[in-house]
């Protein structure tokens, strides 16, 4: 008997990790697009992240720390180096949010979320959809009345991971006061910290040079 009850308490906590995580989402299904922020008075840092990808996968590392990218997430890399770059540039403001996939794969990954739970709920209570239509029933809709626990982990399981796809870009962009100074979508890989430092140093350095030049020079 306990058994039996197992998958039933797998697909019921996985039902309601689902609900909650909608219950965080904004108005639109998506995800609350802040992630982090801090206020100083200096130049913006901002990041723009894919918060879905739970395993990043980087280009051939060249030292430890583009390594140790691979192992972790897009929030958590984030979180590190705004860390390590909030220590080192203190006026820095550092600004992070979801980059957001393409409005039709949202919108792919919102109705899959509703119609997993509607397909899930049709299985439980055994009525028949296809009846609606005058259609016999295909073969797999029989199965799942027959093994109701199976087939609704097997729905729950396989929608959310189409959502993921949809939902993940396998983006990690930067700017620096609105200019882009790294793009893992054109470069294929995340900065380590190393380099980082470096192109926020020469940004700096060029910000304070381009400062010091007499506006009639400028012009």
């Amino acid at each position: 008997m306990a058994a039996r009850c197992v998958p039933w308490l797998l697909l019921v906590s996985g039902v309601l990790a689902a609900v909650l995580s909608a219950a965080s989402a904004d108005g639109n299904g998506v995800p609350s697009r802040k992630l982090r922020m801090q206020y100083t008075a200096g130049p913006l840092l901002k990041f723009q992240i894919c918060a879905n990808n739970r395993n990043p996968r980087t280009s051939p590392a060249s030292d430890r720390e583009t390594a140790h990218v691979v192992t972790i997430g897009y929030r958590r890399v984030f979180e590190e180096y705004m860390r390590v770059i909030s220590q080192r540039y203190p006026d820095i403001r550092i600004e992070g949010e979801n980059y957001l996939p393409h409005p039709l794969y949202r919108h792919i990954a919102s109705f899959l979320s509703v119609f997993k739970l509607v397909l899930i709920g049709l299985i439980i209570v055994g009525k028949d959809p296809f009846a609606f239509f005058g259609m016999q029933p295909p073969g797999l809709w029989q199965w799942g009345q027959e093994n109701k626990v199976y087939a609704c982990m097997m729905v729950f399981f396989l929608s959310n991971m189409i959502e993921n796809q949809c939902m993940s870009t396998g983006a990690f962009e930067i700017t620096l006061n609105d200019v882009p100074v790294w793009s893992k979508l054109e470069s294929g890989h995340i900065p380590s910290m190393q380099q980082l430092v470096q192109i926020i140093d020469n940004e700096m350095k060029l910000n304070v040079h381009m400062d010091a030049i007499p506006n009639h020079h400028r012009s």
